[in-house]
């Protein structure tokens, strides 16, 4: 690059550098900063730099100055995240299982980056490491983005959906014929992402796993009114769905321990209507989508919780608990 050129790149370098390698703990010596500069091919003089950082405190980028050993050192104070922020950032990837092992490091790289230099490395130290089990597809990433941008342009998306069989082998559904479907809202539900959409052949909206599309592409047909409509719903629905399984949404009475307080809130929201029934005993009326994983959250509290209303799913409920009873008792044979 020609001289005259690398001098007017000054400035960038200079901001550059004050945010991948400064913080609070650790300024930048002047000398450094010079160093620097001269290697990449930029003549700077102590004077100078001082004119170079008033001039990027007037346009608001807060670098701040200290007296470090006899000389000063400068470092950014503002930056767009701070620890603890970069700190969720980055268990929240960790935990995510629908992102790969591959991309999980590749993306904790790029957030801890967002520190700074130093503190990336502080980041990187006291990484948690969940237990995770992390899924294989790694088109993720390009499934996000294709439906991101059905999603803002308003048009169909269309996909292969697959299984997982003992071997790991991907079984197809439809036999491997394509979903073409309405996007609504791309969902992130324990551990896992979702899209919500509308299909043709079903009622109501329907949820895919991102970690279970294949060749995901946009469609030249717009999406209807209806599915533009169902955005505004997606809060509900997610607080109401169990594991993102679709089913018919009902109101239901329960009927539980003192000890299961916590767990209804952290279920169904903090501001979740509850009455004292008794010593020991709270009931509440809630919405559900009623689905397996439904049945199944309710089985998991034995005698400490009980369905209490509406009559058919009280017998429903029965039925299912007599199911297992017997299987049980069959396999036990």
């Amino acid at each position: 690059m020609v001289k005259s050129n690398l001098q007017k790149m000054k400035m960038l370098f200079l901001l550059e550098v004050l945010r991948a390698d400064s913080d609070e703990e650790h300024p930048l010596k002047t000398g450094d900063i010079l160093a620097y500069l001269r290697g990449k091919g930029i003549s700077c003089d102590r004077r100078t730099l001082a004119k170079d950082i008033a001039l990027l405190n007037e346009q608001g980028y807060e670098v701040m100055s200290v007296t470090c050993q006899r000389q000063k050192g400068y470092y950014i104070e503002d930056r767009s995240f701070s620890v603890p922020e970069l700190r969720i950032l980055m268990d929240a990837v960790q935990a995510a299982r629908f992102i790969t092992e591959k991309k999980t490091e590749e993306l904790a790289e790029k957030v801890a980056a967002l520190g700074g230099s130093n503190r990336a490395q502080l980041l990187k130290q006291s990484v948690v490491h969940f237990n995770a089990r992390k899924y294989s597809n790694e088109a993720v990433y390009y499934t996000v983005s294709t439906l991101n941008e059905a999603l803002a342009q308003g048009q169909k998306a269309s996909f292969f959906y697959y299984d997982l069989n003992e071997k790991r082998e991907r079984i197809y559904h439809r036999d491997k014929r394509r979903y073409v479907v309405e996007p609504v809202a791309l969902v992130f539900v324990e551990d896992r992402y979702y899209l919500m959409a509308i299909s043709p052949d079903r009622e109501g909206p329907s949820v895919y796993r991102i970690d279970r599309m294949e060749r995901t592409e946009i469609e030249p047909e717009q999406v209807s009114v209806a599915a533009i409509q169902a955005r505004t719903k997606v809060p509900a629905y997610a607080g109401r769905a169990f594991k993102m399984y679709a089913g018919p949404e009902r109101r239901v009475t329960l009927a539980f321990d003192d000890s299961l307080v916590g767990s209804v809130l952290d279920r169904f929201g903090e501001d979740t209507p509850i009455a004292r029934v008794g010593d020991k005993t709270c009931r509440c009326t809630v919405p559900v989508q009623v689905s397996p994983p439904f049945w199944g959250w309710l089985f998991q509290y034995d005698c400490r919780m009980r369905l209490t209303a509406p009559k058919d799913l009280r017998e429903e409920y029965a039925r299912r608990l007599a199911a297992v009873a017997k299987f049980n008792d069959e396999e036990g044979d």
